[in-house]
This record gives structure tokens, C-alpha cells and sequence, in this order.
């Protein structure tokens, strides 16, 4: 079992925004207040065993991830990782802006870019080695945990190097709204997702803050403990 606290670093929307409210209502849950939240209205309904179906994604709220979630290396405090992250955002960059749709990743259906985005991937890469400092070494356990046999080369090589496979090459900014689906169901998910989602009309998003989320034992959620805005260039 993973040890407590974790950290993670994630785009999070704004408490208020329509994607954020729209990924939050779904899940159930609201990260920034750390509170569960009623469901979307008529989702249940909609969608036989939904609250079952959310449950690895409500744990983590709705976000997309630009660091995985990590320990603290001995030597390091939260008060230094949130003052690094607040340094970070205030460095002038490109923001990363995409149209996002509802597409199913696997077996499992989230919200992602309709196209590439290479000011996104940077950003994401640049999360990875900014924080590294932070991370305490992966434990033989921590890799245990990992299912090594379906990682490429490069995915182990991420993970022995990062402490998580899906970076750099193998980065795909994705924001979870459902767990693992059966082949049975996800067309079905898929196609209910979609015609909400598109009820929000949103043309383009702007991946424009980073938040720092604490999960402070294995049966809490994480939850927000502070955000901040990214510096236009």
C-alpha cells in the first residue's frame, strides 16, 4: 500500500468553471472544498451503477495529471513544494490551450485534446523535472505495484528514472470521468457522456493554473490545497 501523505500536481479548472463543474458533478465529488457532491442530475438514472463505476476516479477529484502523485523525499516540506510550484506558475510560458471532447482512452472514458498540442506536452514534461527534487525514490514495493509486463522499454525506463510511466513521449493529458467500463457498456457511457458534454458548448480550454492536491491516507480523497494561475508570456 502506497505511504501517506502523497502529493500531486494537476490542471485543475477554476471551482466555478463550466468543465470543472461539469467533471466534478459526474464524479461526485469536489476537490477544492474536499466534500462529496450530489451527482449530476439524472446520471444515476442514465447509467445503471454509476456511483460503482466513479469510484477510482472520485478518489483522485476531476483533474488531469501534469506530476503523478509522490511522496516526499526526507528533507523536503509541503510549504517548499507549494512555494516551487507558486515560482514555477510565475514564470512566463505559452498556455496550452485545446478543444476538448469526451473520447473513450481504453476502457475507460475521459475528457482530452481533439488534437495534438505541443505547448501542452512541453508544459507537461516541464512538471516532471521541476518537482523531481521533491519525490522520494520509488520503493521496490511502489514498483511491485506497477504491472511491469504491459509497460514498453521506455515506460519502465520512465517509471525507474520518474517514479511514473506515463511521461514525456507517453504523456496523454486526459481528465478521468469514469473507471474501467466493460466492452458491454462503454458504447452505451460513451454516448451519454458525449451528448451532455456537448450541452456545454465549450470551444476551447485553456490549461492556465496548476494545483497542489494532498491525499493524507489511503481511504481519504485528495484534496486542493492550493492553485495558481500560469504567467502568459
Amino acid at each position: 500500500m502506497p505511504q501517506h501523505p502523497r502529493y500531486s500536481i494537476y490542471f485543475v479548472p477554476s471551482a466555478q468553471n463550466a468543465l470543472y463543474r461539469f467533471g466534478a458533478d459526474l464524479l461526485g465529488y469536489d476537490a477544492y472544498s474536499g466534500k462529496p457532491l450530489p451527482f449530476a442530475d439524472g446520471i444515476e438514472t442514465e447509467i445503471e451503477g454509476w456511483r460503482k463505476l466513479t469510484v477510482d476516479p472520485r478518489k483522485y477529484g476531476f483533474h488531469a495529471t501534469l506530476k503523478a502523485p509522490i511522496n516526499l523525499r526526507s528533507g523536503k516540506t509541503e510549504d517548499e513544494l507549494a512555494r516551487a510550484i507558486q515560482e514555477f506558475a510565475h514564470a512566463p510560458r505559452a498556455i496550452p490551450r485545446i478543444v476538448p471532447v469526451v473520447r473513450a482512452i481504453g476502457s475507460f472514458i475521459a475528457v482530452v485534446p481533439r488534437d495534438p498540442c505541443p505547448d501542452l506536452q512541453q508544459l507537461a514534461a516541464e512538471c516532471v523535472t521541476a518537482f523531481d527534487d521533491f519525490r522520494a525514490p520509488l520503493t521496490p514495493e511502489d514498483r511491485e505495484r506497477r504491472n511491469i509486463s504491459a509497460l514498453t522499454d521506455g515506460q519502465v525506463m520512465h517509471l525507474d528514472r520518474w517514479g511514473y510511466p506515463y511521461v514525456f513521449e507517453d504523456f496523454r493529458f486526459h481528465m478521468t470521468l469514469t473507471g474501467s467500463l466493460p466492452a458491454e457498456q462503454r458504447t452505451v457511457v460513451l454516448n451519454i457522456l458525449q451528448k451532455r458534454f456537448a450541452s456545454l458548448n465549450l470551444q476551447s480550454v485553456s490549461i492556465d493554473r496548476l494545483a497542489l492536491l494532498r491525499q493524507s491516507d489511503a481511504t481519504s480523497n485528495f484534496t486542493i490545497l492550493s492553485d495558481w494561475p500560469l504567467v502568459a508570456a
